[in-house]
């Protein structure tokens, strides 16, 4: 059987080779003719597979080593006989690490203190659980909003998106792109809704670009509607609007999900998938060993003096800080996809080991442990 593969998805070539014949591509060059007569896909969001793609082809089988699968015309493959899956969850830790370093920054260069703030995390699953539980044990008070899971669950638990307007001081974005129905949202963020805002108000979008309306967002902030926002996604990627980037706090490759420990779990998830479809010995394959981070992995804290949420934000940035990655991207914006391509090593929480000196109430282990750090005993 043939494979189409995207080649820049990591830990992927030797996984199939002995059992498929494997043809690379990279993502936004895998064509008609190349599928042709495949019999299965492994993609990311570059691949847009939809009729243009598929028709008269011999694939039966789609996995994309990412959470989102708006690429996928889900209703076409369906109705063609054609399966997919996507890897839900696979990099949710790495982006409650980017929110987290995004939080402590801002915080850090707007001069507030996290207990004094509110952040509405809407969109609550794996992502967003995971960016409220960071959000959290900073000292935030959180509030939530997901009207698909209020249907389903105790609708206690969350609030209207008008209500996280009206509390928050910070609105994180974690939905998937749904364009149609009740639960749509392409432009979630429109003109409307921003003007709806206040000067005070920070957005951060690090879902899919047409959450927001990027049009809308350019002029809330050249009129200081909003206080600031935050953009891992965009609109037209990756031909990016430069004008917007000169006006955000924060501006990133579509980067949030991007450790190599989210990476590893997307492809793992992807060749078990396919193992599992085709009946292949690969159906429990996985990445068994990924890069070291640049930094030492155990590395030490003094706690004297601080408090568990400021040990807690002084790991995180240890770990990862953000402004590196926006600091590119304003280098060179037409680097929009190297930039993705060629992504240095970024490790988890759960892949660092601190040293907690004079935590004698052991409150900062704790906190550290919550978020998944280890710790040196």
């Amino acid at each position: 059987m043939k494979v189409v593969c995207d080649s820049h998805i990591p830990f992927l070539k030797g996984a199939l080779e002995p059992y498929c014949n494997v043809v690379y591509a990279p993502g936004n060059e895998i064509d008609k003719a190349m599928v042709h007569d495949a019999d299965a896909l492994i993609v990311r969001t570059r691949t847009r597979c939809n009729a243009a793609l598929l028709e008269g082809s011999h694939v039966r089988f789609i996995a994309t080593a990412t959470i989102g699968y708006d690429h996928i015309d889900t209703n076409w493959c369906e109705s063609h006989g054609i399966s997919w899956t996507n890897a839900p969850g696979c990099n949710s830790w790495s982006v409650q690490q980017y929110i987290g370093s995004l939080l402590v920054s801002l915080a850090r260069d707007y001069h507030f203190s996290f207990r004094d703030r509110t952040i509405g995390v809407v969109g609550v699953g794996n992502v967003g659980s995971k960016v409220a539980r960071i959000a959290a044990l900073l000292g935030f008070r959180v509030i939530l909003c997901d009207p698909p899971r209020a249907q389903r669950e105790e609708a206690g638990a969350f609030v209207a998106l008008d209500e996280i307007i009206r509390q928050s001081d910070i609105i994180t974005l974690h939905v998937p792109l749904i364009c149609e129905g009740a639960d749509r949202t392409f432009h979630l963020f429109d003109e409307t809704r921003l003007a709806s805002m206040n000067g005070n108000q920070i957005l951060i979008n690090s879902s899919r670009g047409e959450v927001v309306d990027n049009n809308a967002l350019k002029a809330a902030l050249a009129e200081n509607r909003i206080c600031a926002a935050a953009l891992d996604v965009w609109e037209n990627e990756p031909h990016i609007d430069n004008q917007l980037l000169k006006l955000l706090y924060c501006a990133t490759p579509h980067i949030a999900g991007y450790s190599v420990d989210g990476k590893a779990t997307g492809t793992t998830m992807c060749v078990q998938a396919l193992g599992r479809h085709f009946d292949l010995p690969c159906r429990n394959w996985e990445v068994c060993e990924v890069p070291q981070s640049v930094q030492p992995d155990v590395f030490t804290i003094d706690t004297t003096g601080k408090k568990p949420q400021d040990v807690l934000a002084e790991a995180i940035l240890y770990t990862y800080n953000i402004k590196n990655d926006d600091a590119m991207l304003r280098a060179d914006v037409t680097q929009f996809e190297a930039l993705r391509s060629h992504y240095p090593v970024r490790r988890e929480f759960p892949a660092f080991s601190v040293r907690l000196e004079n935590d004698d109430s052991g409150r900062s282990t704790v906190f550290l442990r919550e978020a998944g750090f280890n710790i040196c005993e």
